[in-house]
């Protein structure tokens, strides 16, 4: 809301599933190349108001429209992959990384050892470190910070470049749609959904911060 002006703020929305946003517009899901670049047009008049680049943007959008099209059952929105992108890692900003126009993540993004320490899950290294780089521990790998265990189950190609890469957003968010309409069932239900993201991270103050910033998404503005 602009200094002095008498607009009302928007009012966010409470409650879950959050909303699911603009409609992304009729894309072939299928077309050669990165067929997230079909939503060129719908990301750039979006992304100033929402605070998401426009290359993460299309490709949470792409994502959402896959799911919509082979799993219509799940009803997943881009805003959930867009709340779990921001909480994960700014959509790919993380500590000074960056997203090019293919989605790729550079310098790549890796959490902490998954070593059990305070608040952290043991789990010991189940790729021999080739993916996540720690031959002792997993960590959670690119923008949406998935373990290499999980990755290696569901990882997706879905930039077209023949490669299945955890550090490119396109890859990662289409990834997340499926693991999530998998663990969740209908996401246009409040048990689905938070059986999605408990199963994304067993956390309720997560899911909620997911929440929060999905439902601001979602009414075409930024968090707080």
């Amino acid at each position: 809301m602009a200094c002095g002006s008498n607009e009302p703020k928007v009012a966010i929305p409470e409650g879950i599933p959050p909303g699911t946003g603009s409609p992304t517009p009729p894309i072939d899901i299928n077309a050669p190349g990165r067929s997230a670049d079909q939503l060129a047009d719908w990301a750039a008049g979006l992304s100033d108001d929402i605070g998401i680049g426009t290359t993460a943007l299309e490709a949470y959008g792409y994502a959402a429209a896959v799911m919509a099209e082979t799993l219509p059952s799940c009803g997943i929105g881009w805003t959930t992959l867009a709340g779990i992108g921001s909480v994960e890692s700014r959509h790919g900003t993380y500590d000074g990384s960056s997203v090019d126009a293919s989605g790729q993540v550079a310098p790549i993004i890796r959490g902490i050892p998954l070593d059990g320490g305070p608040g952290v899950a043991e789990i010991p290294d189940t790729d021999g470190g080739t993916m996540d780089g720690d031959p002792v521990h997993d960590r959670a790998m690119g923008p949406m910070q998935f373990i290499p265990e999980t990755w290696l189950k569901w990882g997706v190609d879905a930039n077209g470049d023949g490669r299945v890469d955890p550090d490119n957003i396109d890859d990662a968010a289409l990834t997340a749609a499926r693991y999530l309409c998998a663990r969740g069932g209908d996401l246009t239900t409040a048990a689905g959904w938070q059986q999605a993201l408990m199963a994304y991270n067993l956390s309720g103050d997560y899911l909620a911060l997911v929440r929060d910033r999905a439902s601001a998404y979602s009414v075409g503005v930024r968090p707080d």
